[in-house]
This record gives C-alpha cells, sequence and structure tokens, in this order.
C-alpha cells in the first residue's frame, strides 16, 4: 500500500472518529448522506502539519488562514472562494452554530477585527485552521475559551 493511499485511509478514519458516533446530531436525516463540505473537511485535514505562511496558498508553500479555506474549496468541491476571510465571510449562507456541517467556514476576531481568521469546521466542535507565523496548520475545538470567545460566526459557501 503507497503511503499516499494509507495516509488518505487514516485521514478517513480520522473523519469518520470526528464525525461518526460523536457527532453532535446537526445533521438533518435527510442530510446525513456525504456532501461537498465533508471532501473539503477531508482536504483541510490532509493540510495538517504544513507550515504557516503569511499568504500562503499551496501545501508546497504553506497556507495562510484564508489561502487554506480557499485550497480545501477549489481542489475538494472545485469552488472559487474570495482571496482574504473578510470577503469569504460575505459569501453563500449564513449558518448557526448549531447547525455547523464538515466543510462550513467557522470565522473569527484574532486582530481586533471582525473576521480577521477563518477556518474550515470539520465536525464535532472542531476545525481546522493556519494558525500565525512559526506554527502549523492544526485541528481546533470550538469550545476552546480563546476560539469561543472570538467567535464571529459561519457560511456554507455555495456548491451550485
Amino acid at each position: 500500500m503507497g503511503m499516499s493511499l494509507f495516509f488518505r485511509i487514516c485521514l478517513l478514519c480520522l473523519f469518520a472518529v470526528l464525525t461518526g458516533c460523536a457527532s453532535s446530531g446537526h445533521r438533518a436525516v435527510d442530510d446525513a448522506r456525504p456532501g461537498p463540505g465533508d471532501e473539503v473537511a477531508l482536504h483541510a485535514m490532509a493540510m495538517i502539519g504544513k507550515p504557516y505562511r503569511w499568504g500562503g496558498t499551496s501545501p508546497q508553500a504553506g497556507f495562510d488562514c484564508s489561502g487554506l479555506a480557499k485550497y480545501a474549496w477549489s481542489t475538494a468541491a472545485d469552488v472559487e472562494l474570495p482571496r482574504v476571510a473578510v470577503q469569504m465571510s460575505r459569501t453563500g449562507r449564513k449558518v448557526s452554530r448549531s447547525r455547523l456541517q464538515p466543510g462550513d467556514l467557522v470565522f473569527f476576531n484574532t486582530q481586533r477585527r471582525r473576521y480577521s481568521h477563518v477556518g474550515v469546521y470539520v465536525g464535532s466542535g472542531r476545525f481546522v485552521h493556519a494558525p500565525s507565523s512559526g506554527k502549523k496548520i492544526r485541528l481546533a475545538h470550538l469550545s476552546n475559551p480563546y476560539w469561543s470567545d472570538r467567535y464571529n460566526g459561519a457560511r456554507r459557501p455555495h456548491t451550485d
């Protein structure tokens, strides 16, 4: 089994754990089948461990927060998002925190201005994001006091 296939299987298992039996039940029964957001979440999780790079938009160069979100949506769902978080906050439709689904964009006020940071929700209260210089892309939890206090809302990009 090649390393790439092995890595993808590991990501699928991680995704199943994050969204499976520990799911908070936010999806309606009619919406239980996988959608483009699931694939977006997998692509974002595949970038965990890549370096943060201001202005970065690729796995080779690294990512900033909006570069990661744009890359995941473009690669997984062929949806082109704006380049910066504040512009992303105006796309798609607004989603309440209680209705978050994998692939949704979650926004935060991290620089004393709304929508200054974005992450990709992956399920079970967790999101993937590119934090800041010198750090790596990582998984974080919305219930962490730092993120909870700075949460600005979420959007679901249109896929049609």
